[in-house]
């Protein structure tokens, strides 16, 4: 009965971050390059790679120079070009809220 439970759950940002680095080890092996390659071909330092790989740490600005030199660069660079909403009300402030630059909470 848990693990049905767990299947509804959002994953914890340490789970999708682990995700994250194991699918890169795995696109990393299956094209034959070696932590050290990947540091040339991107120009992210072999330890900053090492900690990513083992640990799931890295910056924003480092994982997308390893997408660019992995050409997963569309991927990484679409992740919030679409809204995202799951009820009608959302929808509405979305649309709303087009074109706006910055948010403000309305005092009553």
């Amino acid at each position: 009965m848990l693990s049905f439970l767990e299947s509804y759950m959002e994953p914890s940002a340490d789970e999708v971050a682990r995700n994250i680095a194991d699918d890169f080890r795995k696109r990393r092996v299956e094209k034959g390059l070696t932590r050290k390659a990947v540091a040339e071909m991107s120009g992210v330092a072999l330890a900053n790679i090492t900690r990513f790989e083992q640990h799931a740490l890295i910056s924003l600005k480092h994982l997308i120079m390893l997408a660019t030199s992995m050409n997963y660069l569309s991927e990484i660079k679409n992740i919030f070009a679409e809204p995202k909403y799951s009820t009608m009300e959302e929808l509405l402030q979305i649309r709303h809220n087009t074109g706006k630059t910055k948010a403000y909470t309305r005092k009553p």
